[in-house]
């Protein structure tokens, strides 16, 4: 354990958000998703399973420690539900509110069509899939900068 770090990310999981870079893409997903296929794809080829927990759950412990791209339009993504694009699952909703709770404003939670998201997601750093069984709980989240001067 580590002080003042959300004991849901793991060494693996902060090794992958310490190593993306700016623009780099992390695929959220459930355990429904084809998420070893899809890792496999990846920048990192790495696959982080973190079981036992809700997707709201580990994006609260996620967006604890990963900046958003916030020179992107539509840094945040979500998985469109097949046939009612415009359909907002309850799974979407809680990360929903895990995000504007994370961002201290209401954020774009932008939705791309199911095959086109496989597309993207293999274009990401790393895939984590979280346990959560709810269908459509599957998100892009675009990694972001933190400026500052050298210490």
């Amino acid at each position: 354990m580590l002080k003042n770090l959300d004991p849901v990310l793991s060494a693996d999981l902060l090794w992958i958000l310490a190593a993306m870079g700016h623009g780099d893409d992390l695929a959220l997903v459930d355990a429904n998703h084809p998420a070893q296929t899809i890792a496999a794809a990846t920048t990192s080829g790495r696959l982080v399973r973190l079981p036992g927990l809700s997707m709201e759950r580990a994006a609260r412990a996620i967006l604890s420690v990963l900046p958003i791209d916030d020179f992107e339009p539509e840094p945040l993504r979500r998985m469109q539900v097949v046939g009612d694009a415009a359909a907002i699952p309850a799974v979407q909703s809680a990360v929903q509110r895990e995000i504007d709770a994370a961002l201290g404003a209401p954020t774009l939670l932008a939705g791309i069509e199911r095959f086109a998201f496989y597309d993207q997601a293999r274009r990401a750093f790393a895939v984590v899939q979280i346990g959560d069984p709810r269908p459509y709980g599957c998100f892009l989240l675009r990694k972001g900068v933190i400026s500052g001067q050298p210490g």
